[in-house]
């Protein structure tokens, strides 16, 4: 089959099966192309929970496909590759986090959301990269752990006063992002503003004129009046900005910002989803209600 026919497929079975389709902002160039939501991990989860569609099929990884089902267990989600895992997910376990919570008593846990739900369910409260300042600010507690990522964890300790009880997780995509590389493109290109996301090493964020989300990415470079730019995340979102700016420039800070797991799902991995309608990805509703409660309890903080 062309790649024509392959999407012609999917979208005449995203209708029949009453389905929407998630891509999130790193996944292949012709599969956010045919997604009906682009964007980061939870947002999507959460624009899928708001429609009427009895299936999400979510281009992402398992941690994301879990996320949706935490929000719409009423939905059938399928989640194209089983196998598109998260390293830095995996990097936090529930036994850890609870010999850790035993050690400090009384500390509440706030996890990012690249996390499994049954981390999530040991958790007090959840984060995103764009709002895990508020989040932090939003406890009254003066010492907090914070999971799984230590790179956004060390971001946002240099705004509060804090103390950070790190995770020692990280993402291998933003790690391999070398300061020396960096400095060595901001030279070439003075004009050019790096962006860049706070999973990356602090080094890194340290030589950043911005730091932020991918949504905030998307925002900063359509904003701003410069005309190039230097951008530090996953390769996946050069798809969107260039896009969405045909007149601006976007220089990726380094060819090893691809995430082996997030480029798995392929066209044909949707189109077999939704023919089989598997692999489903379903969170036991013991893990569910205490995984909902600590994102509830983040979503439940005012926005500016």
């Amino acid at each position: 089959m062309t790649q024509q026919s392959i999407k012609s497929s999917i979208k005449t079975l995203l209708k029949e099966r009453n389905a929407v389709l998630l891509a999130h902002n790193y996944m292949r160039d012709e599969v956010q192309e045919i997604a009906d939501i682009t964007g980061d991990s939870l947002a999507l989860s959460m624009e899928a929970a708001r429609t009427d569609a009895d299936v999400i099929v979510f281009c992402g990884v398992h941690f994301m496909a879990e996320s949706a089902s935490i929000l719409s267990p009423q939905k059938t989600v399928l989640l194209p590759r089983l196998d598109a895992g998260c390293p830095m997910a995996d990097m936090v376990t529930v036994e850890g986090l609870v010999e850790l919570k035993a050690k400090l008593p009384g500390v509440p846990v706030v996890t990012y959301v690249n996390s499994s739900a049954a981390v999530k369910a040991e958790s007090d409260i959840c984060c995103t990269s764009a709002n895990a300042l508020k989040v932090v600010q939003s406890l009254p507690e003066q010492e907090i752990i914070f999971a799984p990522d230590k790179n956004l964890g060390s971001y946002v300790a240099r705004f509060t006063d804090k103390r950070f009880h790190l995770w020692e997780g990280y993402c291998p995509t933003h790690e391999r992002l070398k300061p020396e590389v960096v400095r060595e493109l901001k030279a070439k290109h003075p004009d050019a503003p790096f962006v860049c996301h706070p999973e990356c090493n602090p080094a890194v964020v340290a030589l950043a004129d911005h730091a932020c989300s991918t949504t905030g990415m998307y925002d900063y470079c359509q904003k701003s009046d410069a005309r190039k730019f230097i951008i530090g995340t996953e390769a996946g979102i050069l798809w969107r900005l260039r896009r969405d700016n045909p007149d601006k420039e976007f220089i990726l800070a380094s060819p090893a910002l691809v995430c082996p797991n997030m480029k798995l799902t392929s066209l044909e991995d949707v189109l077999e989803a939704l023919e089989t309608m598997k692999p489903v990805v379903k969170v036991p509703e013991e893990i569910r209600i205490p995984a909902k409660r600590a994102l509830d309890r983040m979503l439940a903080i005012p926005r500016d």
